[in-house]
């Protein structure tokens, strides 16, 4: 225990022998119970073991006496702790006489500690956590310094030559999906993406950053009566409803705002693998339909297949 907590209207000289008078108090209180538990014993006559049971007894209990009284004097020479406890106030509960129905005094106290404890650790945290740079790289993704590529336009608004240059690379990419890129409204683009005969992805853009995905099959009705891209509306088929769900999951996991056109890629590259949607079995149970469904999930990393529920 620290000097300087018990330091103010504390004699820590006396507090010492107190805690020697509570040790010697201890055994007096001991000896009492080994000699009740002996008994009377080592006496050849009746008479003879009473007398000495009771002149042990007696002994034991004056022991006690003795120890109690030298306890309680040394108690008054400790003195009083300060008042300037950080409980102010509070401190007044543990005068309450039914502490042991109301502990409330004690839990105060318990709780000061656990939130001093956190203050403490929760400031080390944030000062190993400043040390440490928490900005994506292209290091971090596995590029090497010497094939990193430059720096792209990080403003939201981009030129619309670039963004359909990003698009056409993409288009180059991957002979089995076709890209077909519109500008309905003002300089945002709208993307008609379509997957060998399997599926249909209506991809709308805030510049080169993707607001919203809808995927259909491949035979349905992607267009208005007024032959503009339905973007609200969503597909017949439960399947292309999971997979929509998939996809704008994949839109929060492909997030590196300095370098929109590698999330456009990665997401182009992740919307690919639906290629085998009805052909590639689960890789966790093995079977093509669950509940009537085929694996609609692809793993980010991996890009494979998954039911639903065999991905958790």
């Amino acid at each position: 225990m620290a000097e300087g907590v018990l330091s103010p209207g504390v004699n820590l000289e006396a507090f010492s022998h107190a805690i020697a008078a509570i040790q010697a108090l201890r055994s007096s209180v001991t000896r009492v119970f080994d000699c009740l538990k002996d008994g009377m014993r080592n006496k050849e006559t009746l008479e003879g073991r009473e007398k000495g049971f009771v002149a042990a007894f007696q002994e034991s209990l004056h022991s006690v006496s003795r120890d109690l009284g030298e306890l309680e004097r040394l108690s008054n020479l400790v003195g009083k702790p300060s008042e300037n406890h950080p409980l102010h106030n509070s401190g007044l509960l543990s005068l309450d006489p039914v502490q042991d129905k109301t502990p409330l005094y004690s839990q105060l106290l318990q709780a000061y500690k656990w939130s001093n404890k956190l203050q403490y650790h929760a400031g080390l945290a944030s000062g190993l956590l400043n040390q440490q740079s928490l900005k994506r790289s292209a290091n971090q993704m596995g590029v090497s310094a010497k094939r990193r590529p430059k720096a792209q336009p990080t403003t939201l608004v981009l030129p619309p030559q670039y963004v359909d240059d990003v698009i056409n690379r993409i288009d180059r990419m991957f002979p089995e999906m076709s890209i077909q890129l519109s500008r309905p409204n003002g300089t945002s683009a709208m993307l008609l993406v379509t997957l060998g005969k399997v599926l249909k992805v209506i991809v709308v853009m805030r510049s080169l950053f993707i607001d919203r995905t809808i995927v259909k099959g491949y035979n349905e009705n992607v267009y208005t009566e007024d032959g503009k891209l339905d973007i609200w509306s969503k597909s017949n088929y439960q399947v292309f409803q999971k997979v929509t769900d998939h996809a704008t999951t994949a839109l929060l996991h492909y997030q590196l705002p300095q370098m929109p056109d590698v999330v456009v890629r990665s997401f182009m590259t992740w919307l690919r693998s639906y290629i085998k949607l009805f052909q590639a079995p689960c890789q966790r149970c093995g079977k093509f339909l669950q509940d009537g469904l085929p694996p609609t999930w692809r793993d980010f990393r991996t890009l494979e297949a998954f039911h639903d529920t065999c991905r958790q």
